[in-house]
């Protein structure tokens, strides 16, 4: 079921954030892959403040790009645990950040395609073209 809502999700990214045009989505037992073109050269990356720290945290880093990578995965994360609180006892969904990667030319993108469609298919995931 969470799989399900997962891609329901992702397929409603472009109605929140119609800057991006999704390309392929794969649910995996335990994460997802996703594939996000923001039509941008700037993809407003930012640091964030580390996990721990020996002072008080100040949350200079923690403010929100609009329009980035990391606001777009956050409104998807933000949908799918709202979701999984309303109607299961699971409330920790996700864990903490996420890793990206800029693919930079056709080549790149298509071996990354084929790398998630085999990764699926061994391991049980659900892969959607």
């Amino acid at each position: 079921m969470g799989g399900r809502i997962a891609d329901k999700c992702w397929r409603n990214i472009p109605s929140h954030y119609p800057h991006v045009i999704l390309d392929e989505f794969v649910v995996m037992p335990n994460h997802v892959y996703g594939v996000i073109f923001t039509g941008d050269e700037d993809v407003g990356v930012q640091n964030l403040e580390p996990l721990q720290m020996d002072g008080p945290r100040e949350g200079k880093f923690q403010q929100i790009v609009p329009k980035s990578i990391g606001a777009t995965v956050r409104g998807f994360k933000i949908g799918v645990t709202k979701w999984y609180r309303q109607n299961t006892d699971i409330h920790t969904v996700w864990q903490r950040n996420y890793f990206d990667r800029i693919i930079r030319n056709e080549d790149e993108l298509n071996r990354i395609r084929e790398i998630h469609y085999f990764q699926s298919r061994k391991m049980g995931g659900r892969f959607t073209p």
